[in-house]
C-alpha cells in the first residue's frame, strides 16, 4: 500500500512538472529612462535633478479556442513595482482584466485632456488634486469590456474591498467589514465616426463609480465613515482634426461624509488644447481647476486648486526632450502663504 502511495504520488508529481513545464513561457523586457530637472519658482528646494528607470515585463498565449492573454508587469523608479495586469480577450465575447494599479473603471477617465506631455497637475509641481479613481484606486480589481459596437466600448468593473494592497497568489487583503459591499463602476467611450473623416477624431467618455455604505469598516484610502454612499462620475469630450486637439472635462465625487468638517465633495473641470506642428514637435496648453467642498455644518472654507500649463515636446529618434511651464493657485486646497506656486520641468527620455 505505501509502495502503491509513492508510486502514485511519484507519478502524480512528474504528470504535474510536465504541465508546469508546458505552461511556462517567456516575458519580453522593454524599458527607458526619464530624467529631469524642476524648479520651483526660485523657491528653496531640494536636489532638482530626478532619474526614473522603467522596466515593462510582457508575455503572451493562446488557448485553444483562439482566445488570446497577455501579462504586463510594470516596474517605475529604481525598479520599484508599480502595476501588474491580465487581460483575457474573448474575441467577440471581450475583454475579461485583472488589475492592479493600472487603472480600470473610471479612474482611465481621470484627465483624458491633449497634452504635449503630461497633464497640467502631473508636470512637476505638487497641487494635491483629488481625481476620480472608483475601482483603479488600488488594490485588485476585475473588469469586463465588450466589443467594439458601432464606435462604442462599455466596461463594467468591481473591487471587493477598495483596499490598496496588491495581493500575491493566494493571498487576501482588508479587514472583512472594510467596504464589504464593494466598489461598482460602469463607463462608455464613443467614438462616432458615421464614416465621414471629420467625425473620427471625436472621442466621447463617461463613467460612474458608487460605493454602497457600510457601518463598522476601517479607515482607508476609498473607504469612509458617513452616513451615505460614495459617488462620482466623469465625462469628456475630445476633438481632434488634422495637427489640433481639443477637449474639455468634468468631474465629481460625493465623498458620502456628512459630518462638522468633513469634505463633502470634490469638482473637477479641466480643458486643454494641442497643436502638433509636425511629426517630432508638438506643443499644449491646459488648465484644471479642481474645487473642495465642506459639509454645512463645517465652518471650513470651499476652497479651489487651479493649475495651469505650457508645455513643448521635441522627439529625435529614441530620444525626448519635454519642456513645462506652469503654475498652481491654492494647492492641496489651502490659500495660506506658500501656496501659489509656479516653476518649470526639463526632462529627457530615452527609449531602448
Amino acid at each position: 500500500m505505501n509502495k502503491l502511495s509513492k508510486t502514485g504520488l511519484s507519478a502524480l508529481c512528474g504528470s504535474l512538472t510536465a504541465v508546469s513545464a508546458v505552461n511556462a513561457g517567456e516575458l519580453a523586457v522593454s524599458g527607458g529612462a526619464d530624467m529631469s530637472w524642476l524648479s520651483n519658482g526660485g523657491a528653496v528646494m531640494g536636489n532638482p535633478i530626478g532619474i526614473g528607470s522603467n522596466m515593462t515585463f510582457s508575455g503572451s498565449g493562446e488557448l485553444d479556442m483562439g482566445w488570446t492573454y497577455t501579462l504586463n508587469i510594470v516596474h517605475t523608479n529604481k525598479a520599484a513595482y508599480s502595476a501588474t495586469d491580465l487581460t483575457m480577450d474573448m474575441g467577440s465575447l471581450g475583454k475579461i482584466n485583472i488589475d492592479q494599479g493600472t487603472g480600470n473603471g473610471i479612474k482611465a477617465f481621470d484627465d483624458k485632456m491633449p497634452t504635449a506631455w503630461e497633464e497640467p497637475w502631473g508636470a512637476g509641481l505638487g497641487t494635491g488634486i483629488q481625481l476620480v479613481s472608483g475601482i483603479g484606486g488600488g488594490g485588485m480589481d476585475v473588469a469586463y469590456t465588450t466589443p467594439k459596437i458601432l464606435g462604442t466600448v462599455l466596461s463594467v468593473g468591481y473591487n471587493r474591498s477598495g483596499t490598496t494592497s496588491a495581493n500575491n497568489d493566494k493571498g487576501a487583503s482588508g479587514a472583512g467589514g472594510e467596504s464589504a459591499k464593494g466598489i461598482y463602476d460602469a463607463t462608455i467611450h464613443i467614438n462616432p465616426t458615421l464614416g465621414t473623416d471629420a467625425l473620427s477624431g471625436l472621442n466621447l467618455y463617461a463613467g460612474a463609480s458608487t460605493t454602497p455604505y457600510h457601518g463598522g469598516h476601517a479607515a482607508s484610502t476609498n473607504a469612509h465613515q458617513g452616513i451615505g454612499d460614495r459617488y462620482e462620475a466623469v465625462g469628456a469630450v475630445t476633438y481632434a482634426y488634422g495637427p489640433i486637439s481639443l477637449g474639455y472635462m468634468w468631474g465629481g465625487e460625493n465623498t458620502g461624509l456628512r459630518s462638522s468638517g468633513s469634505v463633502d465633495y470634490y469638482k473637477n473641470t479641466a480643458w486643454g488644447v494641442a497643436f502638433n506642428v509636425n511629426d517630432d514637435l508638438s506643443i499644449s496648453y491646459g488648465e484644471h481647476d479642481s474645487r473642495k467642498g465642506f459639509g454645512n455644518q463645517s465652518s471650513d472654507e470651499n476652497v479651489s486648486t487651479h493649475v495651469e500649463s505650457l508645455q513643448i515636446a521635441y522627439s529625435i529618434g529614441g530620444a525626448s526632450i519635454r519642456w513645462a511651464e506652469s503654475e498652481a493657485d491654492n494647492t492641496y486646497y489651502s490659500t495660506a502663504v506658500g501656496n501659489d506656486v509656479d516653476g518649470r520641468t526639463i526632462s529627457v527620455s530615452l527609449a531602448f
